[in-house]
């Protein structure tokens, strides 16, 4: 990879040392002057018409996260948000009361809710499998809450947003696979960072957003529905004219592909910012971007560590989020620390990660996401600036 080209190519890495990609990374030059032409382009044409000219780079969202995540077009929906998707996921599936749903301790704040909400609202009942003491999944332990509570269900999210765990989706992906359970992965921290494949995965949902390791713009995001998924004729609660047409006065009849999920009204400007974020980070290779990312990680929480801040990220396969907190468990000075020294960081904090920091004894923790775009001397620079706490 040309570090240097990269960085050129994202100014807003050069007057700082940005370590958020995990809340919203930066995009590239290209993807604000693709939105901003499109943009010129609506304000003398109009929504309808800049859309019906566009349509062949409309489309080209689909064939790059297709890419992307090695599947076909039809697998794809445009979404709002990964959280947009992962509802839509969830509500397509008919959940009755005693349904049972299977996830992990790790899993994010809102797809937590979301189970909560059902558990609440439908009588779906909610059930964590362990983890080994290693701090990975603990798959035995899946297989037997398999045969006891035969699950509509199994849920995981593939890295947490308050640590760097890479948990084993795949392993989770063959049993949902031996049993015939629909399985749902929240992808939203791991696109964009390293190579995502859902058809290794085995997954029949998976969910990402655009803002994040993507390095597309807010408020966009995506949907992998799987071909199982497609010709079950599951659909979400809600459709409109994207997902189905109205043919008979109390009937309809649903769409083929995955853009049954998708709502007609779509902001075309941020779907075609995303889709150039995809087709800058298809075009560097996910395979070059998870060892680098891997490299800056590993260095940063060594540094840390050899500085005697304690590193919060257990498990054995660690991906580009880093958490610590200083030695009494405070965050306080090493956060004013690093704003007064441009530092662009973000916190996780025990009500977004309740099981997990619990378990850690930790209230909150500094997370620090570097990416392809950061250098090592970034990482040199951060880890000297905290070495006086």
């Amino acid at each position: 990879m040309d570090i240097n080209r990269m960085r050129q190519e994202t100014p807003g890495c050069l007057n700082k040392i940005f370590l958020n990609s995990a809340g919203g990374s930066l995009m590239p030059d290209s993807v604000v002057e693709t939105m901003t032409r499109y943009l010129e382009q609506e304000k003398e044409l109009g929504a309808y018409e800049t859309a019906a000219r566009n349509t062949q780079h409309i489309n080209r969202f689909y064939e790059e996260t297709a890419k992307l995540l090695n599947c076909n077009p039809s697998n794809i929906a445009f979404v709002t948000s990964s959280t947009d998707a992962y509802s839509k996921a969830l509500s397509s599936i008919p959940f009755q009361k005693d349904d049972c749903i299977i996830t992990t301790d790790d899993d994010y704040i809102s797809n937590q809710l979301a189970f909560l909400s059902l558990q609440k609202r439908e009588g779906v009942k909610v059930i964590r499998m362990k983890n080994l003491p290693d701090h990975e999944l603990d798959l035995e332990d899946l297989d037997q809450l398999i045969k006891t509570h035969k699950p509509k269900l199994i849920a995981v999210t593939q890295i947490p947003t308050n640590s760097g765990l890479i948990q084993n989706v795949e392993g989770v992906g063959k049993i949902c696979k031996q049993y015939d359970i629909l399985y749902l992965v929240d992808a939203c921290q791991s696109v964009g960072q390293l190579p995502v494949d859902a058809k290794a995965i085995g997954c029949d949902f998976l969910t990402a957003t655009g803002r994040k390791f993507i390095r597309g713009p807010r408020g966009t995001g995506l949907l992998y529905v799987s071909d199982k998924v497609l010709q079950q004729d599951l659909v979400p609660l809600f459709l409109d004219t994207k997902g189905a047409t109205w043919v008979q006065f109390d009937d309809y009849e649903i769409g083929t592909t995955a853009k049954r999920f998708e709502h007609w009204e779509t902001s075309m400007v941020n779907l075609l910012g995303l889709t150039e974020a995809i087709r800058y980070a298809n075009s560097v290779g996910l395979d070059y971007i998870e060892k680098y990312n891997k490299n800056l990680s590993s260095q940063l929480r060594k540094g840390l560590q050899d500085k005697g801040l304690k590193v919060l990220d257990e498990g054995n396969h660690l991906g580009s989020i880093v958490t610590f907190c200083e030695k009494d468990g405070k965050i306080e000075n090493a956060k004013k620390v690093l704003e007064e020294n441009n530092v662009f960081f973000s916190l996780s904090n025990k009500q977004n990660a309740l099981i997990n920091f619990t378990h850690k004894n930790v209230d909150s923790a500094i997370r620090l996401s570097p990416h392809y775009f950061n250098t090592h001397e970034e990482m040199e620079q951060v880890v000297r600036l905290l070495s006086s706490l």
